[in-house]
């Protein structure tokens, strides 16, 4: 069992996250200044298109968690275990489909009763840029179901099980994990990121309750999807 191995430090479990994060953008950067043709420099006026997120977050992904893989195993643990890679409970399924559910109607009233735009900037672009290149299947697949494995076992798996070391420390690693969960979300303002901060929390406590990222991964692709089709309801309005 996991709880019988020993765990990456605190400080360990932050740099190697980090690195595992950073080295996977490598061939994804790589992959993208090859299909535009571009250097770096340039790399920040593709940023919001549609095809550029697809390669970054499908070519990322893999690379990431098969690092933190290996990271986890150094540790003694099988790590699947020691990640959270594990069935979660029907009941705990539904539930957390309900309170998300809830969730983003909270959300979206806010911004509503706020007179904020639902749907951010970055998400119309995205959505536009890969309808036009025919790439909005591959887009949906990337945002819905790759994305939220690859952060998903970043946050609420790695550092998530490198932080929570006692039952004490539960909330300390939900509340940190959230709140580097939106600071990455750069794309956003910080109305938005503030959004992600919250859903962070939410995510942090069933990961907590459960012991399941496959849970967590299901409830971050709900929400990912509740975005795609609230983009596709604006753009189409």
């Amino acid at each position: 069992m996991v709880n019988n191995v020993k765990r990456w430090g605190r400080w360990s479990t932050l740099g190697l996250g980090l690195m595992a994060a950073l080295v996977a953008q490598m061939p994804a950067l790589a992959a993208i200044i090859w299909w535009w043709g571009l250097d770096l420099v340039h790399l920040p006026d593709i940023g919001s298109e549609g095809v550029t997120v697809t390669l970054l977050i499908c070519i990322s992904t893999p690379v990431q968690v098969l690092l933190l893989a290996v990271m986890a195993r150094q540790t003694g643990a099988n790590a699947a275990d020691y990640l959270g890679f594990k069935l979660p409970r029907k009941s705990d399924v539904v539930v957390g489909i309900i309170v998300v559910l809830v969730f983003i109607a909270v959300a979206d009233g806010a911004s509503w009763l706020l007179r904020r735009d639902i749907v951010t900037q970055f998400q119309s672009d995205i959505y536009r840029t890969a309808r036009t290149a025919g790439w909005l299947p591959w887009l949906v697949l990337a945002v819905v179901v790759v994305a939220p494995i690859g952060e998903e076992t970043l946050f609420r798996g790695f550092l998530f099980r490198g932080w929570n070391r006692s039952p004490s420390d539960a909330w300390a690693a939900i509340i940190v994990t959230a709140l580097l969960w939106a600071l990455v979300h750069v794309q956003y303002d910080l109305y938005f990121m503030g959004q992600v901060f919250a859903y962070g929390i939410v995510l942090g406590w069933f990961r907590w309750v459960s012991g399941s990222i496959i849970l967590t991964m299901l409830l971050h692709g709900l929400i990912n999807f509740g975005g795609m089709v609230e983009t596709f309801m604006a753009f189409h309005a």
